[in-house]
């Protein structure tokens, strides 16, 4: 309230009493009040609950104010002349408010910007962490509301609860007194301070809904559960069966068994085939032009929300964090959260040494298992603010135009597209053998395959990382399975079955590609035992699952969800029995190949194989990766290290299925250009430092 309470009283009652939110009557009953036991009018009006606060504050805001934000933060001498100037251009630009704006560019600290907004509107600057709120006048079932809105009641006063907020506008009061639900006025606080003090009272909670919110809210889609009983009974049968054919029927038995590999093979390689040509198509290329982009009113863009989850990579911190700064995007628009492990703290001490922008928010994830992304993600979401939401890793480069190019892609797409994936590509692509192949690989599989599931209505499964997504859409599907070691691929899966589409976009994320073998391993079986677990989960019932996607959908899922999976196991299998024939030359294995059956393994070993090499040799053309080309040639050796790596997924998914195996990154000697986006070197031109 203002300093000048008894020159005011009565203007303040008059205001609100031409405006018809309260009557003479109560007027003069808070007179009388005042007169009797003391108090501001303003205070003894909101106690009464005449008028809600959102609605008296938007009468009285002119009545309140002290001066513009801007010229506070001149006055104080926390901004310059010529700071003043440029903020007041960008704010035309982006159509944000001054203080979101002087954050964004690390001008003034979120505590100076309080301590400003308090003498604004006239009201207490309270630091949390030093005066904390009475624990008894919060609603821990609304923890979630404070964290994602930022504010948090603080104490009751004179029979009048006060919020602590960030910023002051109708919409957040307006929730604030949905969500308390009795008459309330606020005071002002640092951001930070609602987030550390959300975090300190909350973990708990937080981490609670993180686990366990979808297994208990929809159990049937969570991998928490390894194998349900009706699965293992299944197998059993089949199992019991497959025995008692193979002891009465041996020779008929194993001839059948050969067949059916070969014949999956050869339709999942055919399903392949399609892909690649639906997907080269460009009339299934989901374009945003350079136009478009040019052409978009940065006022309308959306609050952006970014998380980037990362542990024990303190080196790629600073590289992704200028990544995110060069994002053509308004910078006051982005809600970053660095989602760092509580017993990470090296990675911690290494954000706190950057002085990273009022944007950057620091959230640690308490150690309780499981231990994995998808986890450390769904506590974050506890806190974004963003209407979209991305996810990048610690290594990513995106293109800088690709925020953008999301919003447009939404925009011109149907209502019911929930999330949009970018493509994935790698900037150090030439480093060495594996890295070709790995560039190739992603090439093919963002160029073309995703492009055709799109296309044809059969479920994408999303990236690790550039999936853009309504955050509505994201909440509403209790956000991802924190048992799930892809947890990518599983959502994208439940999405359509919820009857959202998932698109694609040309837009692409650079990011390292694994240089080492072993850990290439540990990063693929992770994939593949996330691919059993998404396999298994959504054939619990598969009868269901067929009537959710339809024919198309459902074989489409099994032969390139599960194609990829069993492919990568079979193949060993069917290249023993070659290794042994051509070594030896035996004629003991002629009685399991009559002729169709050797026919279409033949096929598969020549002709298929060889135009899987074609397709390889098809990626390094689209993206003018020339020089890859002649190393397609090697794609069965690199099939070779997807079996060893299948088979390890397979191990782990018995013996230790939620471990989520760690990827290291930094190895790399290749650098990237984070103002233009990634794009594939031919020579390091930088040196990284930081494999852990």
């Amino acid at each position: 309230m203002s300093t000048q309470a008894g020159l005011v009283r009565p203007r303040i009652g008059e205001m609100l009493l031409s405006d018809r939110l309260i009557t003479q009557q109560q007027l003069d009953q808070a007179l009388d009040q005042q007169r009797n036991q003391g108090g501001r009018i303003g205070d003894i009006i909101l106690s009464h609950g005449w008028v809600k606060t959102a609605e008296f504050y938007t009468v009285l805001s002119d009545h309140f104010r002290r001066g513009l934000i801007g010229d506070l933060l001149l006055e104080k001498g926390l901004i310059s002349q010529d700071q003043m100037a440029e903020l007041l251009e960008i704010q035309q630009q982006w159509g944000t408010r001054f203080g979101d704006i002087v954050l964004s560019k690390g001008w003034v600290s979120s505590y100076q910007i309080g301590q400003v907004l308090a003498e604004h509107f006239g009201k207490p600057n309270v630091n949390l962490l030093e005066e904390a709120p009475d624990r008894d006048v919060i609603d821990r079932d609304n923890l979630s509301t404070y964290s994602e809105n930022l504010f948090v009641p603080w104490r009751r006063e004179n029979g009048l609860l006060l919020v602590a907020v960030v910023d002051v506008n109708p919409a957040l009061l307006a929730l604030v007194g949905d969500t308390v639900g009795e008459p309330f006025d606020f005071i002002i606080t640092s951001k930070f301070d609602v987030i550390w003090f959300l975090q300190s009272i909350g973990d708990m909670f937080y981490s609670e809904r993180a686990v366990h919110e979808l297994a208990n809210v929809q159990p049937e889609y969570s991998a928490s559960e390894v194998i349900t009983p009706k699965q293992l009974r299944f197998l059993f049968v089949l199992m019991s069966l497959s025995m008692v054919v193979i002891a009465f029927w041996p020779l008929e038995a194993f001839i059948v068994l050969i067949f059916g590999i070969s014949l999956f093979l050869m339709v999942n390689f055919g399903l392949r085939m399609v892909l690649t040509w639906v997907g080269g198509d460009p009339e299934f290329d989901n374009v945003v032009t350079d136009e478009e982009v040019a052409a978009l009113d940065e006022r309308t863009l959306p609050v952006y929300s970014i998380l980037l989850p990362m542990y024990h990579e303190a080196a790629t911190l600073p590289a992704i964090a200028q990544a995110l700064r060069s994002i053509d995007y308004p910078l006051s628009k982005l809600d970053i959260k660095l989602i760092l492990e509580q017993d990470d703290d090296e990675t911690i001490d290494k954000a706190k040494e950057l002085s990273l922008e009022g944007i950057f928010e620091i959230l640690r994830v308490p150690d309780c298992l499981p231990k994995t992304k998808p986890k450390a993600c769904n506590y974050a979401l506890h806190f974004c603010r963003g209407e979209l939401a991305t996810i990048y890793d610690g290594e990513d480069a995106p293109e800088p135009d690709q925020l953008k190019k999301a919003v447009i892609a939404f925009r011109k797409g149907a209502d019911n597209i929930a999330v949009i994936q970018a493509r994935l590509n790698y900037f150090n692509a030439t480093e060495n053998w594996l890295t070709r192949m790995f560039t190739m690989e992603y090439s093919l599989w963002f160029d073309f395959y995703l492009p055709a599931l799109d296309a044809l209505n059969i479920p994408i499964p999303l990236g690790g990382t550039s999936n853009h997504f309504k955050m509505d859409v994201l909440r509403e599907m209790d956000g991802w399975d924190p048992y799930n070691v892809t947890e990518d691929c599983d959502l994208g899966v439940r999405l359509v079955q919820k009857g959202y589409h998932v698109g694609v976009m040309n837009s692409t994320t650079f990011e390292e590609a694994n240089n080492s073998i072993p850990n290439w391993i540990r990063q693929r079986s992770r994939w593949l035992k996330g691919y059993m677990q998404s396999y298994l989960v959504h054939m619990r019932t598969p009868i269901s699952f067929y009537r959710k996607l339809g024919h198309v959908g459902f074989w489409g899922f099994q032969f390139f969800i599960g194609g990829t999976i069993f492919s990568a196991l079979l193949m060993p299998i069917m290249a023993l029995f070659y290794a042994v024939w051509l070594l030896t030359g035996t004629s003991y294995f002629d009685p399991l190949f009559p002729p169709l059956v050797l026919y279409i393994t033949l096929f598969n070993l020549s002709i298929a194989n060889g135009f899987l090499i074609y397709l390889f040799m098809l990626s390094g053309f689209k993206r003018k990766y020339f020089n890859l080309i002649p190393w397609a040639i090697t794609v069965p050796f690199y099939w070779m290290l997807q079996s060893w790596a299948a088979y390890k997924g397979l191990w782990q998914l018995i013996h230790n299925p939620f471990y989520w195996e760690k990827t290291h990154h930094g190895l790399t000697t290749f650098g990237v250009d984070h103002e233009t986006g990634g794009a594939p070197h031919s020579a390091p031109v930088a040196s990284k430092s930081g494999a852990h």
